[in-house]
């Protein structure tokens, strides 16, 4: 069983750092977005409120500093952010490997569908994919920013995970 003593930081700091990470990673996307010209998608922009939905929780953990249950009840939530997150890049993802074909046409911006539908459904419509989210802009090193966000959503993953089995001396 692991316990605080037999890691390298406090739960504390890793809370606090992966909130550093979330923060780096919305900003990075808002570079993109007003500098570079990259303006996201609809699926694009649930990967980022995932994303400040499990910074908001790295954030809250650090600064309640909670015991072993309230600890555990915090890498649950970002668990299951972590994991919503993931889901959305993953299904990005694979809209973006879809052969021409068989990419779903473009459809209403996001905008349009919150105006018009419930939450619900336009978030049922959003995971549906359209066309503008099968395009691939900028890359590095190959990969696509939904790549690079999965990548992301897997280390936060496994971060929760450590949380949670995390325990104090």
């Amino acid at each position: 069983m692991m316990n605080s003593s037999t890691t390298f930081f406090s739960r504390r700091t890793i809370y606090f750092l992966g909130f550093l990470a979330c923060a780096g990673l919305i900003a990075f996307a808002l570079y993109l977005q007003h500098k570079l010209g990259e303006d996201p998608c609809a699926l694009c922009i649930f990967q980022r409120v995932a994303v400040v939905a499990l910074g908001v929780v790295m954030l809250l953990a650090g600064l309640h500093n909670p015991h072993d249950k309230g600890n555990q009840v915090y890498a649950a939530l970002a668990l299951i952010t972590a994991l919503v997150g993931g889901g959305i890049a993953a299904r990005h993802v694979w809209l973006q490997h879809l052969p021409k074909d068989q990419v779903p046409e473009c459809g209403p911006g996001l905008s349009y569908l919150m105006e018009t539908q419930p939450w619900l459904q336009v978030f049922q419509n959003v995971l549906k994919g359209s066309g503008e989210c099968a395009e691939v802009g900028w890359t590095f090193l190959r990969l696509s920013i939904p790549e690079w966000t999965l990548i992301c959503f897997a280390g936060f993953l496994i971060v929760a995970i450590f949380q949670f089995r995390n325990r104090r001396a």
